[in-house]
């Protein structure tokens, strides 16, 4: 469930089942302006859990687990490699969420001044640029943000996957 990922990896800890959350830091600031530093998980709504195929639905019970990803009735496996690398990456910080859009998207400001705004993803450099449409008068802005100022509404022409919202 969302919001619940720590929850289920303290659970999985108290009954022995070998589980990896992926957490990263990032400092916040909330609305009475103090700022501190929280973890959050670096794939929301998803933990990793070593477990026999017959376990899964002692994984299941756990309250806050909606399910676990498999193809039918055959999980699907992480390699060993590759959360050794998610491991190694997140002690060194230089692991963090990348907002999974491209040039042309729509999506809208979620914090700042121009929060609720809605425009079209610009990316130039290395920063992202939002162009804005004010469509009362016909005429567009440009303003740069960052990934975590933004979030997706819907994708650029010509693409035809579903992205998370």
């Amino acid at each position: 469930m969302p919001r619940h990922e720590k929850r289920v990896a303290w659970q999985c800890a108290e009954r022995e089942i070998e589980s990896f959350l992926p957490l990263y830091q990032v400092r916040r600031r909330w609305k009475n302006r103090q700022t501190a530093t929280v973890e959050l998980p670096l794939f929301p709504n998803y933990i990793f859990v070593r477990i026999d195929p017959q376990e899964r639905v002692r994984v299941l019970k756990l309250p806050g687990t909606l399910w676990i990803v498999s193809s039918g009735r055959q999980l699907l496996q992480v390699s060993d490699d590759y959360i050794s690398a998610l491991r190694g990456g997140l002690l060194a910080h230089r692991i963090e969420p990348h907002l999974n859009v491209e040039a042309g998207d729509r999506v809208c400001i979620t914090t700042g001044p121009m929060a609720g705004m809605e425009g079209t993803l610009v990316r130039q450099k290395n920063e992202l640029r939002v162009i804005l449409t004010l469509e009362m008068i016909g005429r567009s802005v440009a303003v740069e943000v960052g990934a975590s100022e933004i979030s997706y509404i819907g994708a650029a022409l010509g693409r035809h996957f579903l992205q998370p919202t």
